[in-house]
């Protein structure tokens, strides 16, 4: 007779098994394509308590369990202000999937909420730092964050739409403020879909980002509020009513970028001009 499974388990084995075509297939293609991890890597997987973070830490477990490539991995919480409920229900999600965390404080919540202009912009930026700090004190050369396919595509549209510019989310990237250190994306690849099948089929319930903004989102009725991020997220819906893979084409539409079609451009914060190489002068980026 076959021992009764723990609910730990049952979402581990469902990760490869269940629900291995649309995570761990994708997990992995994304860690292979763009050489995410690295032998000898210490990485922090940075969890919010959200469903996209805790699935990217199960994985990453996976990873390192089935890899001949050894690395180390810390899974690193940071408490921006939670209310003592939410702290707790981090805790207890940590505990029953067996994710050893780390959790440390900060004041985040205090700072942003008396912004009014672009305070989520300013949050995830001081998350960031706080993130890599951490991560860096603890002896890690990464930082690795829940960012997933749906948010990449979501983020080149907002970006076009209310941003004036054709920018993409990179799946990993050095950064400027912390030598050494990188941020990768094991997530790039997954679909969000995927993500809430996996965690409605292990009854799991997660963390929303738990500040007054998207209290006030959750408030409006119609799931947007002010967020500009949740209305593309709504229109990509109704675009996909009709045209199924727009999301995949986008997405293929970011690794097939045709710079010689584009007005202009930046490299590297450098702003450039089609002119410059309209009639065959153009010698290349350099070096800077």
């Amino acid at each position: 007779m076959s021992r009764e499974l723990s609910p730990r388990e049952i979402a581990e084995r469902s990760l490869i098994k269940t629900y291995r075509k649309t995570l761990w297939n994708p997990f992995i293609a994304a860690v292979k394509r763009y050489e995410l991890v690295s032998p000898g890597d210490h990485i922090a997987v940075c969890i919010s308590g959200g469903k996209d973070s805790v699935v990217l830490a199960k994985l990453m477990q996976e990873l390192q369990k089935h890899t001949e490539q050894p690395f180390e991995l810390t899974f690193l919480v940071m408490d921006p202000g939670y209310n003592p409920a939410n702290r707790r229900l981090i805790e207890e999600n940590a505990e029953k999937l067996g994710i050893p965390i780390t959790v440390f404080e900060s004041d985040i919540f205090d700072v942003t909420v008396k912004v009014d202009k672009n305070p989520c912009y300013l949050c995830a930026r001081m998350r960031r730092g706080c993130l890599y700090a951490k991560a860096q004190e603890l002896g890690c050369n990464k930082i690795a964050l829940g960012h997933h396919f749906s948010d990449v595509v979501e983020t080149t549209v907002l970006g076009l739409f209310y941003g004036g510019q054709v920018q993409a989310m990179p799946p990993k990237l050095h950064s400027k403020n912390f030598p050494g250190m990188e941020l990768i994306r094991p997530l790039y690849c997954v679909h969000e879909d995927a993500i809430i099948a996996w965690k409605n089929y292990n009854d799991l319930h997660f963390l929303q980002c738990a500040c007054r903004f998207t209290e006030a989102r959750d408030a409006s009725g119609d799931g947007i509020g002010e967020s500009k991020r949740q209305e593309i997220k709504f229109l990509l819906r109704e675009l996909k009513k009709t045209n199924p893979n727009i999301e995949k084409s986008i997405f293929q539409g970011l690794h097939g970028v045709q710079l010689d079609t584009f007005p202009g451009f930046k490299y590297r914060g450098q702003a450039h001009s089609f002119l410059e190489f309209y009639d065959g002068a153009f010698d290349g980026f350099g070096d800077n």
